[in-house]
């Protein structure tokens, strides 16, 4: 059985979101949601792409332990679904109502794995556990960059 220590733990749980008993991707994608809107205006582009990168790598090798310990694609791991939140809101508005929407097509996305999410969603260990919210994510900031750009 692998060992988590307790910062694997509380960075791989999202702030132990994914122990949380229902809904452990939503919320983990809530306290990402908070730790962006924290982020000045001024840095939003540059600060939400450096934690993206950061958090993804990072992310690879302690869901990577979530995984042995916990199995497949565990529900205590939610690292990914912050990443999967802050590439949804790169160059997001920030206004509620820019934020709500990206947030809710992020959700919808993230549940229903569009191609090919939920194929490399099959991908073992930590990669696989990142992998489909980068794509989920990358599929909301394409979606929301149209619809800003369609409405604004």
């Amino acid at each position: 059985m692998a060992q988590i220590n307790w910062f694997e733990k509380l960075f791989g749980s999202g702030f132990y979101t994914g122990y949380i008993p229902f809904a452990s991707g939503t919320f983990g994608s809530l306290v990402a949601l908070i730790i962006y809107l924290i982020i000045p205006k001024s840095e939003d582009y540059r600060a939400v792409l450096f934690l993206v990168v950061l958090f993804t790598i990072l992310g690879v090798i302690v869901s990577d332990k979530f995984e042995n310990k916990y199995g497949k694609d565990p529900a205590e791991c939610t690292i990914d679904e912050w990443v999967g939140t802050w590439i949804s809101l790169i160059n997001v508005p920030k206004e509620i109502i820019w934020i709500v929407l990206a947030f809710l097509i992020w959700r919808f996305l993230d549940i229903i794995k569009p191609f090919p999410a939920r194929q490399v969603e099959k991908l073992k260990g930590g990669l696989g556990i990142m992998a489909d919210d980068i794509i989920s994510g990358f599929y909301t900031f394409l979606i929301m960059q149209l619809i800003i750009n369609l409405f604004k």
